[in-house]
């Protein structure tokens, strides 16, 4: 199974960079990951937050396949200790899919089409976080659900 984690636009910051390479190589050890950085909308600016939101789920919608497993990370999806998300990660592992894909909205969240094509949803946090650090959390904690799965020391309880 191979999984990929998605988002729209660059990470600004050189420490959420860094933080992001330290776990998507500490993840290699475990399973097939990849990062999918998509381009910025061109003229965010001049649009609102809805057209901002329509035109990236369009880019998102056409670069997905058929049997792509879509999770998007939302505010309004559900939530989990990182022991729930451990074997949340172990029950998608014995399904069939050839590919999982996590997907971080922009800043404003995701178009009605992009939800609609989406099979699930999970939220990282009560708390709201900026979408570039939401990157650099996800992959700590599908790090920490790895660790956990193969009884590894990094998580403790």
């Amino acid at each position: 199974m191979k999984y990929e984690l998605w988002w729209i636009g660059k990470t600004n910051a050189t420490y959420l960079k860094e933080g992001i390479e330290v776990y998507t190589k500490r993840l290699l050890k475990y399973t097939n990951f990849a990062i999918k950085e998509l381009p910025d909308v061109k003229n965010a600016k001049n649009l609102s937050h809805n057209e901002l939101k329509t035109k990236e789920g369009k880019e998102l919608i056409k670069r997905l396949h058929a049997k792509d497993y879509v999770i998007l990370l939302d505010e309004n999806g559900k939530s989990h200790s990182s022991i729930q998300f451990a074997k949340y990660i172990e029950k998608m592992q014995s399904a069939s899919y050839s590919k999982v894909i996590f997907i971080i909205g922009g800043a404003f969240g995701f178009s009605s089409e992009v939800y609609d094509r989406a099979q699930g949803k999970i939220a990282l946090s009560d708390m709201t976080f900026s979408h570039q650090m939401v990157r650099m959390i996800f992959a700590e904690q599908f790090y920490r659900a790895f660790s956990i799965i193969n009884n590894e020391p990094y998580h403790h309880q």
